[in-house]
């Protein structure tokens, strides 16, 4: 595997899949999601479109399209096609690059795109142009895909593969003539004329560019399992998570996604939305336990076999910010046995203002981590207040790990900034407040729906 390998995951990929949105911040206005862009260039031949098919194939639970440079071939004119011996489609001049530019400016936008169906035969564009729809990652593929900085500025991530010359020459041969009927002397001709000149004056150099450098192409299986998983990891990060080294947000998936439709819908009945609330909190719960400190122990299977495995700190109690907060308690019972629970009541006064009214801590609670529980974080006032008493408690900061469903970024920006050390775990980042400090696109009032009581308006 290449040098540079190692280092791909610290440069690439700062301005990645973010939630955007240019709404007033009292409208319901759906955000839009930046999609993941990806760059994959190398020689032709390499085996590039073979990587990005690899790719495409372990990212089942991403919406992934691929586009190839080759769609953004100019047509050739009528006295291009009489001396088409002598075009040169290694040079970057034979690429439609606005166009390509065009067409990512309006996925990035959400809008569905038509992009050229390219006719190598007859070297012009066909019917019917191809539509592709807004996805979360998109694949661009091509030679010189690196090589406008245009381009290259969109990518969150760039790829260049890497193979043997006489590979990529052999594999040219038998894709020219058996998929496109050229005569193996054209082939070779082209090759050495335009060919294997455009790789080093115009392809190779882009290989700098690269955040990645795959060698030996498709066969390089190690490579692309590390970037598949690096892609992961970053199509689930907010970009607060950038700012905020202490949020964690869960990996989101269809099935939490699907989950998330349901709880948010205003039409779900209470029965749904309490069976489907449990299950995002139960997953919550789960994510946070594995921050807890843990230490390493050895012991014995029933097949008198020895397991490496881990043994989690002991000395954990969970805290719910009454009242929506005891909705989470369950989960935490569920998964930690005999677990003691302690409860906080917090009054509102005015928007900012917060007021403790009641309060049932374990006594020991100084010596204990703590999970502390309330499924929505909005403006992040009653969950400063809270934090602000277990401190005065005695429990260390970076003891507490505050669970919730939902986040609004108001309240991770509130909460972070006065409280570095303590971790916030959520299965989602909504978009902002309103006017009435609610969370846009958010849930509702979780705490009505959950108990089935009545309207009752009062953010967290």
């Amino acid at each position: 595997m290449d040098s540079q390998m190692a280092s791909a995951w610290k440069s690439s990929v700062e301005n990645h899949f973010s939630l955007q949105s240019n709404a007033a911040p009292d409208t319901a206005q759906v955000p839009l999601k930046v999609p993941f862009v990806i760059g994959v260039a190398g020689g032709t031949a390499s085996g590039k479109t073979t990587v990005c098919n690899m790719i495409m194939s372990q990212l089942q639970n991403q919406r992934v399209v691929l586009i190839n440079q080759e769609a953004f071939y100019h047509p050739l004119t009528a006295e291009q096609l009489e001396k088409v011996h002598d075009y040169n489609f290694d040079h970057p001049d034979a690429f439609n690059t606005e166009l390509l530019l065009s067409c990512m400016e309006k996925l990035k936008h959400g809008q569905a795109i038509s992009i050229p169906n390219y006719d190598f035969k007859s070297h012009r564009s066909i019917e019917a142009a191809r539509v592709v729809n807004p996805s979360d990652v998109i694949i661009l593929d091509g030679i010189l895909i690196l090589h406008d900085p245009r381009v290259r500025e969109i990518m969150n991530m760039k790829i260049f593969v890497d193979s043997d010359s006489d590979v990529r020459l052999a594999r040219r041969i038998r894709r020219d003539t058996v998929e496109r009927n050229r005569n193996i002397q054209y082939v070779l001709d082209q090759y050495a004329k335009y060919v294997k000149p455009g790789f080093e004056d115009f392809i190779h150099p882009t290989k700098k560019y690269a955040d990645v450098i795959i060698p030996r192409g498709a066969d390089n299986d190690v490579a692309i399992d590390l970037i598949v998983q690096h892609i992961r990891t970053k199509l689930g990060q907010h970009h607060l998570c950038k700012i905020y080294s202490n949020v964690f947000v869960i990996h989101s998936t269809f099935q939490m996604r699907g989950m998330h439709t349901l709880v948010r819908n205003a039409k779900t009945t209470k029965h749904d939305f309490v069976f489907y609330a449990d299950r995002l909190i139960r997953l919550v719960v789960e994510h946070g336990l594995g921050h807890l400190p843990f230490t390493e122990k050895q012991i014995t299977t029933p097949t008198g076999s020895v397991y490496s495995g881990v043994v989690f700190c002991k000395s954990l109690c969970g805290v719910s910010i009454i009242r929506s907060g005891e909705s989470m308690e369950n989960a935490l019972r569920a998964c930690c046995k005999g677990i003691k629970i302690g409860k906080i009541l917090i009054h509102r006064e005015g928007k900012s203002g917060r007021q403790l009214i009641y309060e049932k801590l374990p006594k020991d609670i100084a010596s204990r981590h703590v999970l502390l529980l309330d499924p929505v974080l909005a403006t992040g006032n009653s969950a400063v207040k809270a934090i602000s008493v277990l401190l005065s408690k005695g429990v260390p900061e970076s003891n507490i790990i505050f669970l919730n469903l939902i986040s609004a970024p108001e309240g991770l920006h509130a909460v972070c900034n006065k409280f570095p050390r303590l971790k916030i775990v959520t299965s989602e980042i909504d978009t902002t407040l309103n006017k009435d400090l609610h969370v846009i696109p958010g849930m509702g009032e979780f705490g009505d729906r959950y108990f089935g009581t009545g309207s009752r308006v009062t953010p967290p």
